[in-house]
């Protein structure tokens, strides 16, 4: 099977009221812990590139990890692209064979974000590739993604209705109140659920897509801390609101956070249990394993896309 775009998918998502997990892919291992997990729980998967992503592991090498892990699992996979800034880099990706692409021009004012993402709709859809833009903007940090919580704004409804019209976008990312990176909130967690389904309601039909979405697992941020890590007061989404997310047209769920510490604990753990080892391939792994087995609680309890396929 070779690679495919999100279109299908989504529309079976949102008719079963369920979430992909969009997760963020940057070495072999992670790709290989993501996919044996997709593959035993028979899901439909995102693997997406950030622009750090491809500055770290070189494009082709993540291309081609990608190529093996399709023909090695038979999976539908979609390759994305994750905040694309700029119409280059989405073109760069599409050439390279990506079969969906994010432009992320939120920043810039509700006018020039639309021209910029139908210039990218229409170079994109002339090939056979899907697009993802967002409105509103999340805080937080990830990658080259910094937006300070002043900064921060919700989408607007009507606001929204009118960018998929005039832009002809696949799929819109909101913000109803997630951020990126591991400390996503002070004090009780809390999603603006009502604009969501305000979104949705207007949006009939229509797939949304939530970003800083992972849960930054209790588990993983105490083995850390356990094993020397200093994460004081990480918190994340609850995965009870995610579940929500999912039944209101919220057909893509991105994770990225939560795969760095499942690895990031357990070769910690490994680290200091293990002082005499050198091996890479001793603490790597069971990083994989802890990505893995992280991955298939994730789509089997939260996003509920086992059995899809």
């Amino acid at each position: 099977m070779p690679l495919v775009t999100s279109k299908e998918l989504f529309k079976k998502a949102y008719e079963g009221g369920y979430a992909i997990g969009g997760f963020n892919v940057n070495n072999m291992e992670i790709i290989q812990g993501i996919v044996d997990a997709a593959k035993e729980e028979k899901s439909p998967v995102i693997l997406q590139v950030s622009a750090g992503a491809r500055k770290y592991a070189n494009p082709i090498y993540l291309k081609k990890l990608v190529e093996a892990a399709v023909e090695d699992t038979g999976l539908p996979i979609v390759l994305h692209l994750d905040h694309g800034e700029n119409f280059d880099l989405v073109k760069a990706c599409i050439e390279n064979g990506f079969t969906s692409v994010m432009i992320d021009a939120s920043k810039y004012p509700f006018e020039e974000n639309i021209r910029i993402t139908k210039e990218v709709v229409d170079y994109a859809h002339s090939r056979g590739v899907v697009v993802e833009a967002e409105l509103g903007r999340l805080a937080g940090v990830e990658d080259a993604v910094k937006v300070s919580s002043a900064e921060a704004t919700y989408t607007d409804p009507d606001q929204a209705v009118e960018f998929v019209e005039r832009t002809g976008i696949d799929s819109l990312a909101v913000a109803i109140g997630t951020s990126h990176g591991a400390y996503k909130f002070k004090g009780e967690p809390k999603l603006d659920f009502e604009r969501l389904e305000t979104i949705t309601k207007k949006l009939a039909g229509f797939p949304l897509v939530l970003h800083g979405a992972s849960t930054v697992m209790p588990e993983f941020v105490a083995k850390c801390n356990e094993y020397g890590g200093k994460l004081p007061g990480a918190q994340g989404v609850p995965e009870d609101m995610l579940r929500k997310a999912a039944s209101l047209g919220v057909c893509k769920i991105n994770i990225d956070t939560d795969l760095r510490l499942a690895m990031t604990a357990s070769i910690r753990e490994f680290f200091v249990k293990h002082p005499e080892e050198f091996d890479p391939r001793k603490y790597l792994g069971p990083a994989r394993e802890a990505i893995k087995q992280m991955v298939k609680h994730k789509i089997k309890d939260v996003l509920g896309s086992s059995n899809r396929i």
